[in-house]
C-alpha cells in the first residue's frame, strides 16, 4: 500500500496544474496517466487540429492570392505529410512539456498505467495499490461510436484517428454536423478533398440560433462542401469506390459515396473502466460523473474535473475546474461552477465565437431583452481583409442593461468575442461599452456601435 495525501487520475488540462499546486502546498501527490500526457487538447484536440487548420487556411489564402494582387505561378499543391509532421511536432512539444513539469515537481509522483477504484479511498494501478483521502478524477472523453449497421465491416476514422492520415482522401464523408465535423470538413476541403457532411438534425450546429446555422452552412457551401441535413445515416457498407452511407431522409438521394468516413457524432466520458461502482461514485443518465457546484462527487473526498463531469468539453472549462477546486481547497476562496459564463469558439473560417445566451434562450427566459446586430459587410476591418461573411450580434437585459449574450461569426470572431466575455464578468452595462473608444481598424471597435443600435427582442 502506497499512501499519498492526494491522487489525481488523468493528466489532461485540469489534473497536472492541480497536482502541481497540491505538491507546492506541501502535499504528497500521485498523478496517474495511462496513455498520453496533456489529454485531448494536447494530443487529439485543440493543439494538433488548430495547427492543421492553420495549414488549411494557408492553402486557402494562397489559392485566393489573385484577389489580393498576388500572382503565384502554377497550381497550389498541398503536402499533408508535411502538415501532419508540423502538427505532430507542435503537439509533441506540448505533451513533453506537461510530462516533464510533473516529473520535475517535488512531492509529485508520476505513475503510468490504468487506474481503477478499489474503494472510495483506494486505487489500483496494475499490481500497485494507492491510497489517499482525496482523489481527483480527470479522465476526459472520447469519440462516441454510433451503433450503425455495417460499421464493424468498414474502415472509419474519428477525430483522433484521422490525425494519423498523411494522404488527402479523395472524398471524405463526415457523419455529424457539429463543431468537430464542421472543422474537419472545411479543413479537408481546403486540403483538396471532396467533402460531404451528413447531419440528422434539420440544420447544422443545432444548438445555435437558426440564423447562425444558416450562415455557417452558406460559408461551407461557398467552398464547395456538400451539406445534407435532415438525413440520418443508418448504415455503412463497403463499396468498390470506398464506402456507401445509407440515409433515412425525406428528400435527396438515399445514399452518399465516399472514400473515407469520419464519425463526428458526439463524445462519451472515459469512465466505463474506472470501476466507479466500487467507490460508490454516481454518474448521470449520459454516463458523466455527477458533481455539485464545487466539482465534488456524491462521495466525500472524490472530485471530478474536466470533460468527464459533463460541464464542458473544452480546455478552458477543464482548466477552470482546476481553478475552482484549488481556490476552495488551498486559497480559502469560494469559487463555484455556477460562476462560469458559457463561452466557446468553433474554428471554422471565419470562426464562430459565442458567449452567454443565444437569442432562442433569451426568448425562452421570459425576461425583456434587447438585441443589436451588424453584418460583417459593414465592418471596415472585414472589408479591408476581403472576409465579409457572417455577422456580429449582442443581447442585453432590457432592465439592467447588462450584456447577457453575444455571437460573432466573422473574421477574428474567436478573439473579438473575448472583449464582451470580460465585460460580462466585470458586470459592465451596455452604456459602459458604448462610451468606450476602440482602436481602428479592428473588429472589436464595432461592439459599441452594435450596442448603440439595440432594439427590443420580439
Amino acid at each position: 500500500m502506497r499512501r499519498f495525501d492526494a491522487i489525481v487520475i488523468g493528466a489532461g488540462q485540469a489534473g497536472p496544474p492541480l497536482a502541481r499546486r497540491l505538491a507546492v502546498a506541501g502535499q504528497s501527490v500521485a498523478i496517474i496517466e495511462r496513455k498520453l500526457f496533456g489529454g485531448t487538447c494536447v494530443n487529439t484536440g485543440c493543439i494538433p487540429t488548430k495547427t492543421l487548420i492553420a495549414s488549411a487556411r494557408a492553402a486557402h489564402v494562397a489559392r485566393s492570392g489573385a484577389n489580393y494582387g498576388v500572382t503565384i505561378p502554377g497550381p497550389i499543391g498541398f503536402d499533408l505529410a508535411r502538415a501532419k509532421a508540423r502538427a505532430d511536432e507542435v503537439s509533441g512539444r506540448s505533451r513533453r512539456g506537461v510530462e516533464s513539469s510533473l516529473r520535475e515537481t517535488p512531492g509529485c509522483t508520476v505513475i503510468q498505467g490504468h487506474a481503477r477504484f478499489a474503494s472510495h479511498h483506494t486505487v489500483t494501478v496494475g499490481d500497485d495499490t494507492l491510497q489517499a483521502e482525496r482523489i481527483f478524477i480527470n479522465v476526459g472523453g472520447r469519440a462516441r461510436i454510433p451503433a450503425l449497421e455495417g460499421l464493424p465491416g468498414i474502415a472509419y476514422v474519428t477525430n483522433s484517428s484521422i490525425l494519423a492520415l498523411d494522404t488527402v482522401p479523395h472524398h471524405l464523408l463526415v457523419i455529424g454536423g457539429g463543431p468537430v465535423g464542421l472543422e474537419f470538413a472545411q479543413m479537408y476541403r481546403r486540403f483538396g478533398s471532396d467533402v460531404t457532411i451528413v447531419e440528422m438534425a434539420p440544420r447544422l450546429l443545432a444548438h445555435e440560433d437558426l440564423d447562425v446555422s444558416n450562415a455557417v452552412e452558406a460559408v461551407l457551401a461557398s467552398e464547395g462542401i456538400h451539406v445534407r441535413v435532415a438525413a440520418e445515416c443508418v448504415a455503412l457498407e463497403s463499396d468498390r469506390r470506398g464506402v456507401s452511407a445509407r440515409l433515412s431522409c425525406e428528400t435527396g438521394d438515399r445514399t452518399e459515396l465516399g472514400t473515407h468516413v469520419l464519425l463526428a457524432t458526439g463524445r462519451v466520458p472515459n469512465v466505463d473502466d474506472l470501476d466507479l461502482d466500487r467507490a460508490g461514485v454516481n454518474v448521470d443518465a449520459h454516463g458523466f460523473i455527477a458533481v455539485d457546484d464545487f466539482l465534488r462527487t456524491n462521495v466525500p473526498g472524490i472530485w471530478a474535473l474536466g470533460e468527464c463531469n459533463g460541464h464542458g468539453a473544452f480546455t478552458h472549462t477543464a482548466y477552470n475546474d482546476f481553478e475552482i477546486v484549488a481556490a476552495n481547497l488551498l486559497d480559502d476562496e469560494r469559487r463555484k461552477l455556477s460562476d462560469r459564463i458559457p463561452a466557446y469558439a468553433i474554428y471554422i473560417d471565419p470562426p464562430l465565437g459565442h458567449v452567454g445566451l443565444t437569442v432562442a434562450a433569451a426568448r425562452a427566459s421570459g425576461r425583456p431583452c434587447l438585441v443589436g446586430r451588424r453584418p460583417m459587410t459593414n465592418v471596415g476591418r472585414a472589408i479591408e481583409k476581403g472576409e465579409t461573411q457572417g455577422f456580429m450580434q449582442v443581447i442585453v437585459d432590457a432592465e439592467t442593461r447588462r450584456i447577457v449574450g453575444a455571437t460573432i461569426l466573422g473574421t477574428g470572431g474567436d478573439e473579438a468575442i473575448q472583449s464582451l466575455l470580460y465585460a460580462m464578468y466585470a458586470g459592465a452595462t451596455a452604456s459602459t461599452i458604448t462610451h468606450a473608444v476602440g482602436i481602428h481598424p479592428t473588429v472589436c471597435e464595432l461592439w459599441p456601435t452594435v450596442l448603440g443600435e439595440l432594439h427590443l427582442l420580439a
